[in-house]
Order: structure tokens, then C-alpha cells, then sequence
């Protein structure tokens, strides 16, 4: 886990945090799996953890696997141990998809929430659709070029109407996601690619050259806001002169 990416990723959260809590009083960020709760860790060390305005920010989760709250692969525990428990955030401002439904039912009982979120305008409301528009979403790039879980050549990608949809990768593994009109209604989205098996991904998502259901993070593409990747050296190994850690915006706003 590069500590300088993790350093430049906190740097630009802090960032986007601080521009939200000035215009409009408070910062909705959305977190995923892979190693984004890990690199969020270095939110709760000094100098960030007092630079933060903590009782201004709301979280809540692109994804989460249909387990138990105290699984080892439930997303909500892993932000909780290394980040959450760390650092001053109200638990009401906590917003993770309720464990022990089923994948239908917590999809359901998700959106809601969310819509309940829209009603008190702790999330805006985006300008061009009527989907949630939240401050930041942290995604992670998939060996297989999936974010969330927004898996390749799922009819999860053709997705319009929900916001949270219930998919499963294999017959072992359900999760619930905020599907990709949320996602692309975001003010700020950032994709973080790290380590060799993203190193394929990551230049075909960026080259664009394969069909783009095949590779979903193509798909996101932000309507009225902007777009920055975050790579560390061994994932943009397959560009000219990767030795640095990498970072490109799309910005449309």
C-alpha cells in the first residue's frame, strides 16, 4: 500500500472535503472496497485528522457484500477498523447498507435511506438528473477492470431507474452497489489503481480500445463533475516512465 498515494489521495480528499463544508456545510463521501479503507487511514493521523472538520461529513458506501456486520468482508467493518473507529465522525453521519437482509432487501432498505438523505439535504440533489448527487466517491480498480461492484458484462451496467441494485459476482458471493447514474451524477469521483493487477486494466481503461462493458470503469464518466485517477508505480507499469506514482483528471463542470 504506497504511502505516498495514500498521502496524495488524503491530500485530495482534504481538498474536496473543505470546498463542500464552505459551500454548502457539509461533505458527503462514498467509500468502496479493495484498498480504499486501508489509504483512508492516513485521514486519521496528524497533520489530517486536525485539519478535519469531522461533524460535517456523511459516509456511506458504493458497495457492500451481503455478510454479517463483523465479517471479514464486509466493507462497512473494514472502513470501521481502520478508519472510522480512528477518527471523531458523528455515528449518525455513518450511512452503511443494513447487514442481515437479503440482497434485495438491503438494496431496497439502502435506497431509502438515501432518498431520506435527499429529504433532509444532507446530499443534493444532481442538476441534470433526479439522482443523489454526492460529494466524492473513493472507487478501487478491479483485476478486472470492475469499480464497486460493477462487474464486466453485468445488466447491472445497463441500469437506469435504480440507484442501488443487489448483483453476484458467483453463486458464493452477493453484494449490493450503487449503480453507475449515481455514480455519474457525483461532483467528484476518484478511481484509485494500485499494485500489478491493475496494470492491465488500468491502461485499457485509459486507451479505451476494448468494448466498454468489458471494462466498467470506463463507464464512469462523471455528467457534471470531475473525474480523477489515482495510480501507484506498478499499476501504471505498462505506460512509458511509470516509476512515479500517477494521477489524471477529467474534469467537466
Amino acid at each position: 500500500c504506497s504511502d505516498e498515494l495514500s498521502s496524495n489521495l488524503a491530500d485530495y480528499v482534504l481538498q474536496v472535503a473543505e470546498s463542500a463544508v464552505k459551500e454548502r456545510g457539509s461533505f458527503s463521501l462514498v467509500l468502496s472496497g479493495g484498498d480504499i479503507p486501508i489509504r483512508l487511514g492516513k485521514l486519521s493521523k496528524a497533520p489530517y485528522v486536525r485539519l478535519v472538520e469531522w461533524s460535517k461529513w456523511h459516509v456511506f458506501w458504493a458497495e457492500e457484500n451481503v455478510v454479517p456486520k463483523r465479517h471479514p468482508d464486509s466493507y462497512y467493518w473494514q472502513a470501521k477498523q481502520w478508519f472510522i473507529s480512528k477518527v471523531p465522525l458523528l455515528p449518525a453521519h455513518v450511512n452503511p447498507v443494513s447487514p442481515g437482509l437479503s440482497a434485495e432487501s438491503a438494496a431496497n432498505s439502502y435506497e431509502f435511506a438515501i432518498r431520506q438523505q435527499l429529504k433532509s439535504r444532507t446530499v443534493q440533489v444532481s442538476r441534470s438528473t433526479d439522482c443523489p448527487r454526492f460529494d466524492l466517491f473513493l472507487l478501487s480498480l478491479g483485476s478486472g477492470g470492475h469499480v464497486a461492484s460493477l462487474y464486466p458484462n453485468q445488466p447491472v451496467l445497463e441500469e437506469e431507474s435504480q440507484w442501488v441494485a443487489c448483483v453476484s459476482k458467483d453463486e458464493s458471493c452477493e453484494s449490493v452497489t450503487l449503480t453507475l447514474p449515481v455514480i455519474n451524477a457525483a461532483a467528484n469521483v476518484t478511481i484509485v489503481a494500485s499494485g500489478l493487477d491493475t496494470a492491465r486494466p488500468f491502461m485499457d481503461t485509459m486507451v479505451g480500445r476494448k468494448p466498454i462493458r468489458s471494462h466498467p470503469a470506463q463507464m464512469v464518466l462523471p455528467r457534471d463533475g470531475n473525474l480523477v485517477w489515482f495510480a501507484d508505480a506498478s499499476a501504471a507499469s505498462l505506460f512509458p516512465r511509470a516509476n512515479e506514482p500517477y494521477a489524471t483528471s477529467a474534469t467537466d463542470s
